[in-house]
């Protein structure tokens, strides 16, 4: 249950009264999500109109001084009619408040479910989708460092430790030796960077029949490759969800989706079989830390670090290579 922070009714209310949205008229935590608190909120305004919101407060985990960035980055998507919420802003103009010492936000609902089997067309809109954000942000101001990035992958697995490592799997230790030895030795330098996503995972995407209403979900929105983008969202969409099994049709439609709007350079084309592996080592990293470290009465179930070693494995082979040509 992704509701940390507990707001009686007149908190509730007060918090939404600060937004020119109408009168409160139901909030229900919403499960989804690990990291924050989320609530569905409906109003009703004064000609009786009822309007829903998703309202967030950020917990522990978000760095509230990268709220400016994600939600400008939201407003700026949104005036560009990329499929994202909108923030609301407050009376005062604010696109996020503090209560009790926390900040919250609240964001336009959009409607769509995430899906849990894709399509080959639905996999063919989100790599349309992910194309149309990083043509819309190119000329977005801000810029932020990666902070789940190479270094952080590193850190965290050094965290971890061997006999961790081991102890999720017998030979995992070597096997992240040996791949961050060859990311740290090949990662590029030379490609085209711009504000990506970061974590387009099916869970951040709503959808209704094969159209993309929703990129949701901003929080790890950063400045890096952008093909590194695309190889995040190709390990997130392209596999089952053990890692076991890869998906050739959705990855086909996922690459025709993405060049349909923003044709892939050589280059980019080139390093993607090594930024897929680094897509998957960053899941791994943070999957086996969480593994390790989450307490056993926690709320939040960790997820299996397996499935993205499987997925590092096949990026890794020199035969899989062409998933990524043209």
């Amino acid at each position: 249950m992704a509701v940390y922070t507990r707001l009686g009714a007149e908190e509730m209310a007060a918090i939404i009264a600060a937004f020119d949205v109408g009168t409160l008229i139901s909030a229900k935590g919403i499960a989804e999500g690990v990291s924050n608190s989320n609530w569905l909120i409906e109003t009703q305004d004064a000609q009786g109109a009822l309007h829903r919101f998703i309202l967030t407060v950020y917990e522990t985990r978000t760095d509230t001084a990268d709220l400016p960035f994600f939600l400008d980055l939201l407003d700026h998507l949104a005036a560009r009619d990329c499929p994202v919420p909108r923030t609301i802003h407050d009376r005062n103009g604010a696109s996020h408040r503090f209560h009790e010492g926390k900040a919250l936000a609240l964001i336009e609902f959009l409607p769509g479910i995430s899906v849990s089997e894709p399509t080959r067309a639905q996999a063919r809109a989100v790599g349309a989708a992910l194309a149309q954000v990083h043509l819309a942000a190119a000329d977005f101001p801000a810029e932020r460092r990666n902070s789940m990035g190479p270094d952080a992958w590193r850190q965290l697995l050094g965290d971890c430790g061997s006999e961790g490592l081991e102890s999720i799997h017998p030979g995992l230790a070597a096997i992240v030796d040996r791949e961050l030895a060859a990311l740290s030795s090949g990662w590029p330098s030379d490609l085209p960077s711009g504000v990506i996503h970061a974590d387009l995972f099916p869970d951040n995407v709503l959808m209704l029949g094969d159209e993309v209403t929703g990129l949701i979900d901003f929080y790890f929105a950063c400045t890096d490759i952008t093909a590194y983008d695309v190889a995040v969202t190709h390990a997130a969409w392209c596999f089952s969800a053990d890692g076991a099994g890869f998906l050739p049709d959705l990855s086909v439609a996922l690459m025709e989706g993405y060049e349909s709007v923003r044709p892939l350079s050589q280059m980019e084309r080139d390093a993607l079989p090594l930024l897929a592996q680094g897509a998957a080592m960053r899941f791994l990293a943070t999957r086996a830390y969480d593994w390790l470290n989450t307490p056993n009465d926690a709320l939040v179930t960790p997820k299996d670090p397996m499935a993205f070693v499987r997925r590092l494995e096949f990026y890794a082979d020199p035969a899989n290579a062409g998933v990524f040509s043209s």
